[in-house]
């Protein structure tokens, strides 16, 4: 397995734009009123983002500085953990984006600024859920072994 290329984070926040265009051309071609971003969303986004921080500092900390084990099932399992958070923070990031910049321009009616508030904060989230999905998949990489060249890098499976 290996760790998460940029380019696949790139293409999942285009995916994430598309849907969040999406969302208000429809809402628009059926007039509809665009819906609203509750404030869980991006408050959610953040206590997901740091569940994922401090797993990777704790399992950096464990493999990387304590040089101590870590059963092959877990190590898989976080390492999962990392690619899925660090592709889910491109999807939302890319989709909350593009669903606030749909609203900058009447910033001065109080609906859409609150639309590009909420949606600014979960683009912030998500980047950052990004970034600690990214910090937990390289945190399960085995010290010593040679993964410079980000191909194949290893996991801590001894026992």
């Amino acid at each position: 397995m290996t760790t998460t290329p940029p380019r696949a984070l790139a293409v999942a926040a285009l995916v994430g734009a598309l849907a969040g265009w999406l969302v208000v051309v429809v809402a628009n071609a059926f007039d509809l009123l665009p819906p609203r971003v509750p404030w869980t969303a991006p408050v959610a986004l953040v206590l997901i983002t740091g569940l994922v921080g401090v797993l990777a500092y704790s399992t950096y900390q464990r493999i990387q500085v304590h040089k101590q084990r870590m059963d092959p099932s877990r190590a898989v399992a976080f390492l999962v953990l990392g690619k899925a958070s660090a592709l889910a923070g491109a999807v939302v990031s890319g989709g909350y984006l593009t669903f606030a910049l749909m609203f900058v321009t009447r910033i001065d009616a109080d609906a859409p600024r609150e639309r590009v508030i909420r949606a600014g904060i979960a683009v912030v989230a998500g980047v950052a859920l990004s970034v600690a999905g990214l910090l937990l998949e390289r945190a399960c990489k085995v010290p010593g072994a040679d993964n410079d060249d980000e191909e194949t890098p290893e996991l801590d499976t001894r026992q």
